[in-house]
């Protein structure tokens, strides 16, 4: 799996985005799918991820209600809304791909994927 992250910019505080994550190979549809950061300085964290179905999603406790992930199998794609976007959402936001091992979407480490696209820069001004 192939991934390419896009969507990043620079918006206000209070703003949106919407990233999104293409994907090329035959086993997207059955891969989990998750969103990392990091911001200068600090360690990737986890923000979010989706099952291979997209029925089951997970999130860092912080992004919850404000961030929603959510992905299209038809077209390989995986996107992350971010709303209320905030000066320490900034950061550099990676997709990452991991190869179905059952039902298991709550994938926080990034050792736990397989794949990682090469991230977009989240920057949000005060």
């Amino acid at each position: 799996v192939q991934l390419q992250a896009s969507g990043g910019g620079l918006v206000q505080a209070g703003g949106s985005l919407r990233l999104s994550c293409a994907a090329s190979g035959r086993t997207f549809s059955s891969s989990l799918m998750g969103w990392f950061r990091q911001a200068p300085g600090k360690e990737r964290e986890f923000v979010a991820a989706i099952g291979w179905s997209g029925g089951s999603t997970y999130y860092a406790d912080s992004m919850k209600g404000r961030f929603t992930i959510s992905r299209d199998n038809a077209k390989n794609m995986v996107y992350l809304q971010m709303n209320s976007l905030k000066p320490e959402d900034t950061a550099v936001y990676y997709c990452a791909a991991r190869n179905y091992r059952g039902g298991y979407y709550r994938a926080k480490n990034d050792y736990e994927y397989d794949y990682w696209g090469q991230g977009t820069q989240v920057t949000v001004s005060s």
